[in-house]
């Protein structure tokens, strides 16, 4: 590995420990794993507003508009657990408290995948059931996360956006 390569890789990492920081303070949203309930109470303390309810016979899609501008879409199954939510705006959501009790292992794979990277782009982790995608820029990010084995049945995973 050159010499260049080497303070660029720490020059990411830097930039990977310092935006997690910075998100940490980032309004919060649904978390992952838990129940219908919550939906409008993550709206209040995002300062968010309601922007549209979609009913199918497989899952309901809550569309909330953040303060900052931050699209947050969270799928809820007929049994009214949250199985995927989606994101898109300036700025990333809170991941703790959108991955709730899945958080540790968005962690490890997160790690595990910039050890592996080369270049930048789509992160993409697998862990088990979870599955978390993000990519963007500044002040231009787009991520998912669901859990596989909750998706319902006749739904595919790429309309989860």
């Amino acid at each position: 590995m050159t010499f260049t390569r080497v303070i660029a890789r720490r020059y990411f990492v830097i930039w990977i420990a310092a935006t997690a920081l910075w998100l940490s303070a980032v309004p919060a949203f649904a978390a992952l794993g838990g129940d219908a309930s919550t939906v409008d109470a993550d709206r209040v303390r995002m300062k968010g507003s309601l922007l549209r309810i979609v009913r199918s016979d497989a899952y309901t899609l809550h569309e909330i508009r953040s303060e900052s501008g931050t699209t947050v879409r969270e799928f809820i199954s007929p049994a009214g657990k949250v199985f995927a939510v989606a994101w898109e705006g300036q700025w990333h959501p809170d991941m703790e408290q959108v991955l709730g009790a899945y958080f540790a292992r968005y962690q490890q794979g997160a790690q595990a995948a910039l050890r592996q990277r080369r270049t930048r782009g789509l992160l993409r982790i697998r862990d088990g059931d979870l599955v978390v995608q993000m990519s963007g820029h500044q002040r231009a990010f787009t991520g998912r996360a669901y859990l596989a084995n909750d998706i319902p049945p006749g739904v595919q995973a790429d309309a989860l956006r």
